[in-house]
């Protein structure tokens, strides 16, 4: 098997599974990496390296990291962000899923299912936690869970290019808990 498709797919679901966390931190270091260029992306991707791109990201995070911070947005904001967070994820799948030769259909299917469902498991899971804050804390203890979805969502996006496959197996570990946690109260 070849190291580099493997690096590059893990990259792929790593960064897209950040995409539960905040949907705009791993599209901004997405696009850093490929205006640095540190990375090449697709030619049909090329956009995300640029220049107003890299803005647009950066301005998108910033403005997503503050108003989590907002009592009652932070709530509103999860509703938005999983649809947001699938396309995120999905995108960033397709730009790093290293498979050109692929048929473009079935490599967009592909990362609905891996980027975009990854993406998907993560807000859903961030948003309970978030609705079980809020609950059980009026509301308080929401400033916490943000604070931990911020450090993971810019700690596992900055690692997934320095250690793409731990952080790929560390989400998916994350995603397979979140599953069977779902899982175990639907059945009660």
């Amino acid at each position: 098997m070849d190291v580099q498709l493997v690096t590059a797919a893990a990259m792929g679901i790593a960064l897209s599974a950040c995409c539960g966390f905040r949907v705009f931190v791993p599209m901004l270091g997405a696009s850093f990496a490929a205006w640095q260029q540190w990375y090449n992306l697709p030619a049909d991707m090329q956009w995300m390296g640029s220049l107003p791109a890299l803005i647009c990201f950066a301005t998108a995070a910033i403005l997503e990291i503050t108003a989590y911070y907002i009592p009652f947005v932070d709530n509103l904001l999860d509703t938005i962000a999983t649809p947001l967070a699938v396309a995120a994820g999905t995108i960033l799948a397709v730009s790093f899923l290293p498979i050109a030769d692929f048929n473009p259909l079935l490599k967009w299917i592909l990362a609905i299912i891996a980027g975009g469902g990854a993406a998907g498991t993560i807000q859903a899971g961030t948003g309970l936690l978030r609705l079980f804050s809020s609950k059980t804390t009026a509301g308080t203890g929401n400033a916490v869970v943000s604070t931990g979805e911020n450090a993971a969502a810019i700690g596992g996006t900055a690692l997934s290019f320095f250690t793409p496959v731990i952080i790929a197996v560390m989400m998916l570990l994350l995603i397979g808990w979140i599953l069977v946690k779902g899982l175990r109260r639907l059945m009660k």
